[in-house]
């Protein structure tokens, strides 16, 4: 019984290797999916006139010290680029925040509103995608975990593993094209989007890297599965002609 030791302790390693691969995509995912920091830069926003006690380079302030007399001759000195001022915003699938200039704290606005009607449909299965993208990794790991722990046989371990080797293929490539999909309509609304929320500049941010990573681990998973699939039936295919040619020998000379 020495021999099949070793093989089903590799087994066991790799189907732990499997389900921690799986479970950090999973995490990954969720955080990704719940953030708005998939997208991240800055917009050109007018400076707002100075009020009350304002001060600092943040907004336009007047000559004349009473701001509300209409019959006061009010100069701003600003001009060019000193009129605006840099407002920072990151957007994710759900939500676009900005902050907001000269007080602490952000205004947030759904994105699903900022996305022009041709490109809604396509942020609509986007969302649909991760969603299934989700549901896929979290059935592949309640399965990885159920093969790790629920070991009655080889055969049944071997019908779970492919079951989760499919789900984990299949979520990888929902995930893949959840994030492409996103991406599309996000450079669709930086070009067609409201005029006061494009960006001037712009680049992904870290829920965008945590995505991708999830695929990676992902599919990192689903290739580890489906090996410890391969190298089950094939030791199974070794042992059962190890066994045949052991019989053949043993009837063609039997033992006297």
């Amino acid at each position: 019984r020495m021999p099949d030791a070793v093989p089903a302790a590799d087994r066991r390693q790799r189907a732990s290797a499997a389900f921690s691969l799986s479970f950090l995509s999973l995490a990954f995912s969720v955080t990704a999916f719940s953030s708005s920091y998939w997208c991240e830069g800055t917009r050109k926003v007018a400076k707002p006139f100075c009020t009350g006690q304002s001060k600092g380079n943040h907004c336009i302030h007047f000559n004349s010290p009473d701001a509300n007399n209409s019959n006061a001759v009010q100069y701003i000195w600003e001009t060019g680029d000193d009129k605006f001022v840099d407002q920072k915003f990151h957007a994710g699938i759900w939500y676009s925040c900005e902050e907001i200039i000269n007080e602490d704290g952000e205004k947030c606005r759904s994105f699903i509103s900022l996305t022009p009607a041709a490109g809604r449909g396509v942020l609509w299965l986007s969302i649909v995608a991760e969603l299934l993208y989700i549901i896929l990794l979290l059935t592949g790991a309640i399965l990885m975990s159920v093969e790790m722990c629920y070991y009655s046989s080889v055969i049944d371990g071997l019908k779970i593993n492919a079951f989760s080797a499919v789900a984990t293929v299949l979520a990888g490539l929902l995930g893949m094209v959840a994030h492409m999909m996103y991406t599309t309509v996000f450079q669709m609304t930086v070009n067609l989007g409201p005029e006061d929320w494009r960006p001037h500049t712009w680049d992904y941010g870290w829920s965008y890297c945590l995505a991708w990573a999830s695929f990676a681990c992902c599919m990192a998973a689903a290739v580890t599965t489906i090996n410890k699939y391969t190298k089950t039936i094939l030791e199974f295919k070794h042992k059962r002609k190890t066994l045949e040619r052991s019989l053949k020998i043993k009837y063609k000379f039997p033992a006297h």
